[in-house]
């Protein structure tokens, strides 16, 4: 688990636990309510709490929390047993009722007794084991489903490397699963085959592989001592493509890459991001697109519903344009679109290759004899583009992120083109980026893979913010818009 949603993830436990111990705390003081009476509304709002007792309070809270952390609550357990994490939560709740025995001794609460303990112990045991084994079995099944698993490609096929391979499918907690094994043929190919694993490629065919598959994580197994020129051109080669290299030891030397260090078990590892690391901005930044996409939907849904009954009075077929793009890490999803042009533009585009005005794969024309007359108008104001605010929500794409291609171009883009530009996969597409604030289709093809390298080597929250603030102005001017 990565260090920032293990951070999250302690974070979170933290505050439960601390919830539940109180709540527990509470629960032992009902016999005694009830037993004396309750409290009418007005002696409720009459009563006094005393300082010492609720400084008293507070640092049994604190000893609490800290008893949890000594005792390795917030410690990985993805290599524990149920039995031992319970065991654990037991010993723990244990000792926080021996420090409230302690604390009625020297201060004597007037409420506590050994009923208020009992109950004490019992509640907070029952609550803080049957969260953990709560949360614990939602986890494995969730990860177990597919849920936010990442494919690893490793490359090295020896004894180490398939060890590693063997464990993976045994834990689907750990929400990762092997694409395949990348290595010359040599005589611990067979072992590798014997484990049930196979060899996808081999290294000349690498760069192939990575360009047509979905790989988010690339393993190094490689003996560096005797393989390091190797592995640091395979890794020079993910980075250009943005692509997670995961080794033993920083020995790879790499230039724009962000180092982080993290862990896979009980084994630990340098991790190189060349796009944005995962940590609190790239929640914010999701955050951001639901509640902005959301809000925006429910703001323009006026000219969405106008937008889609003039399309299907004025022109013939459906309403959206629904197309396969490739977006983070390759991964083709449906981009949705108001449609613009007649039912059989992309049959007719073949037609029209000829009259391509931008270099690169792309294809644009100002004027396009598919466009429909109301499409000229929506692509002008950019009004087409809202269903994508639906993509946005399904997490497809983000507000702010480079342009997702075509199928077509990404087959163009992927024959012969410089790696370097391939770095824009490692980032959720997006609705607006540089590209757009820049003059859209009026720039050149390497001038827009270029603005889209720089925004994935630059990202930040605040670069976000400066691109949706000049996307408006952008739009409202039809700058570049064809």
């Amino acid at each position: 688990m990565r260090r920032f949603r293990r951070q999250m993830l302690v974070y979170s436990f933290q505050l439960v636990d601390v919830l539940l111990i109180v709540l527990s705390f509470g629960a032992a003081t009902l016999p005694v309510l009830f037993r004396e009476g309750l409290p009418s509304f007005a002696e409720f709002l009459s009563m006094k709490i005393k300082l010492q007792n609720f400084v008293a309070f507070m640092v049994l809270v604190w000893l609490w929390r800290f008893v949890f952390s000594m005792l390795g609550l917030y410690k990985s357990k993805r290599r524990d047993s149920r039995k031992a994490e319970l065991l654990d939560v037991v010993k723990a709740t244990s000792l926080c009722a021996a420090i409230l025995v302690f604390f009625d001794v020297t201060l004597r609460f007037r409420m506590v007794n050994a009923e208020f303990v009992a109950i004490f112990w019992v509640s907070s045991t029952l609550l803080v084991g049957g969260t953990r084994m709560v949360v614990r079995t939602w986890l494995r099944s969730v990860r177990s489903h597919g849920h936010n698993y990442r494919n690893m490609l490793i490359v090295g096929s020896n004894a180490r490397a398939i060890e590693f391979a063997k464990s993976i499918p045994g834990r689907p907690e750990w929400g990762c699963q092997v694409a395949g094994f990348a290595d010359d043929e040599w005589e611990g190919v067979k072992e590798l085959e014997a484990a049930g694993f196979q060899r996808v490629c081999d290294f000349e065919n690498l760069p192939t592989f990575l360009r047509r598959n979905v790989v988010d994580e690339v393993m190094i197994a490689l003996p560096i001592r005797s393989f390091h020129e190797h592995a640091s051109k395979i890794a020079q080669m993910c980075e250009q493509q943005g692509i997670i290299v995961r080794l033993l030891s920083d020995l790879l030397n790499l230039k724009s890459s962000q180092l982080m260090a993290s862990d896979f078990d009980d084994a630990a590892f340098i991790t190189h991001h060349a796009a944005p690391p995962p940590g609190w901005p790239i929640l914010v930044k999701r955050l951001l697109d639901i509640v902005l996409s959301t809000v925006a939907l429910l703001f323009l849904a006026p000219v969405l519903a106008l937008t889609a009954i003039l399309i299907k009075i004025m022109s013939p077929g459906p309403v959206l344009f629904v197309q396969k793009r490739v977006g983070l890490n390759k991964r083709v999803f449906n981009i949705f679109k108001f449609r613009t042009m007649v039912i059989d533009a992309e049959k007719k585009l073949a037609q029209l290759e000829h009259r391509n005005e931008v270099s690169g794969p792309v294809f644009k024309i100002k004027n396009d004899p598919r466009v429909t007359a109301l499409g000229r108008f929506l692509r002008k104001t950019s009004i087409d583009e809202l269903p994508q605010l639906f993509n946005v929500l399904k997490g497809d794409m983000s507000l702010v992120g480079p342009r997702p291609l075509q199928l077509r171009d990404y087959e163009l883009f992927t024959e012969g083109g410089p790696d370097w530009q391939r770095c824009r996969f490692s980032v959720r597409p997006g609705i607006t980026c540089l590209w757009q604030v820049n003059g859209r289709s009026s720039l050149p093809f390497e001038q827009w893979m270029e603005l889209d390298q720089q925004y994935v080597r630059k990202w930040s929250l605040w670069l976000d913010m400066q691109i949706l603030a000049k996307t408006i102005p952008a739009v409202l001017k039809g700058s570049g818009a064809a």
